[in-house]
C-alpha cells in the first residue's frame, strides 16, 4: 500500500447540481496511499471555492469546506478502510456537499455511537502507525471531533453514516447555507432553539419513562449526529442518565 504498486485507487467525481445526473469532471488517483492522499487533497483544494463577504470595509473570506474537515475525512477514508475489498476510495463533490465513501464500514464490535465517544479501534494498525509517525494523524479517535468542531458555528452539520461494508462522511457546503449572523441577538436565538429541543427531549423522557436516540431523531427532526450530541449534553448536565450501550441505549430523566 505504501509503494507505487498499490492496487487500491481513489476516484474523485465532480457533479453538476445536487445529484449524480451530470458529471463535471472525474479523476482516478493511483500510486502509494501517501501519494494518493496528497494528490486527492490538492485536487479537492482546487475545487474548494472561496466566498468573500463584506461588512463595511472589512472583507471576510470563507471556503466552501473547512480545510481541517476535508483533511480528517480524507485521512479517515484511507486509514480505516478495509483493504480486502478491491474497490476504490470514493470522493463525490456536489454543489451543496462533498462525500467521502470508504469500504469496510465500522470495525467489528463498534457501533456508530461509539465513534462520537472518541472510541477508536484501528482496522489497519500498521498503516495507522505509519501515518501517526509521519504526524498525519495526532492520535486515534480524534478525527470525528475535529470535523464537528470545524462546523461548530454552521447551521448544517456533517453527517456520519454506516451500512454493511460502507462508511460515509458528508460535509455540507458552508457557502450554500444561509449566512449565520454572529450578532448577540442571533446567537441567543440559536441557544433558545437548542434549549427548546432539549426541553422537548426531557419532557418526552419524563412522560414515557425514557427516550432513545431514534426517538429523539423523530421528535426534533434531526440526524443521528445531532440527536446523539444533545443526549450526551443532557447527560453531562445531569438531566438524563444513560442506561445500556450501543443501539440498546435508553435515556432516563433524573
Amino acid at each position: 500500500m505504501l509503494s507505487d504498486q498499490c492496487e487500491t485507487t481513489t476516484k474523485v467525481a465532480l457533479f453538476q447540481g445536487k445529484d449524480k445526473e451530470l458529471f463535471r469532471d472525474r479523476k482516478e488517483f493511483k500510486g502509494s496511499i501517501l501519494k494518493q492522499l496528497e494528490d486527492v487533497y490538492q485536487f479537492i483544494d482546487l475545487v474548494n471555492k472561496t466566498k468573500a463577504t463584506f461588512t463595511g470595509l472589512d472583507r471576510t473570506d470563507r471556503r466552501d469546506y473547512p480545510e481541517d474537515a476535508i483533511r480528517e475525512s480524507l485521512l479517515n477514508s484511507m486509514v480505516h478502510r478495509d483493504y480486502s475489498f478491491s474497490g476504490s476510495n470514493l470522493v463525490n463533490v456536489y454543489e451543496d456537499r462533498i462525500e467521502f465513501v470508504s469500504l469496510g464500514g465500522l470495525v467489528s464490535g463498534l457501533e456508530l455511537e461509539s465513534i462520537f465517544l472518541g472510541v477508536s479501534k484501528s482496522r489497519n494498525p500498521n498503516l495507522a502507525a505509519v501515518f501517526y509517525r509521519m504526524r498525519l494523524i495526532e492520535s486515534y479517535g480524534t478525527g470525528i471531533g475535529k470535523i464537528e468542531r470545524a462546523y461548530k458555528t454552521c447551521p448544517s452539520q456533517p453527517k456520519f453514516e454506516t451500512a454493511k461494508g460502507v462508511f460515509r462522511v458528508t460535509l455540507p457546503n458552508r457557502n450554500e447555507q444561509p449566512e449565520m449572523d454572529v450578532r448577540v441577538s442571533d446567537k441567543a436565538d440559536k441557544d433558545v432553539s437548542l434549549n427548546e429541543q432539549k426541553s422537548l427531549i426531557l419532557q418526552y423522557a419524563r412522560e414515557n419513562g425514557s427516550v432513545t436516540r431514534k426517538e429523539v431523531e423523530d421528535l426534533i427532526s434531526a440526524g443521528t449526529t445531532k440527536a446523539f450530541r444533545l443526549l450526551k449534553e443532557l447527560c453531562e448536565d445531569g438531566k438524563l442518565e444513560q442506561k445500556g450501550s450501543g443501539k440498546l441505549s435508553t435515556y432516563v430523566a433524573k
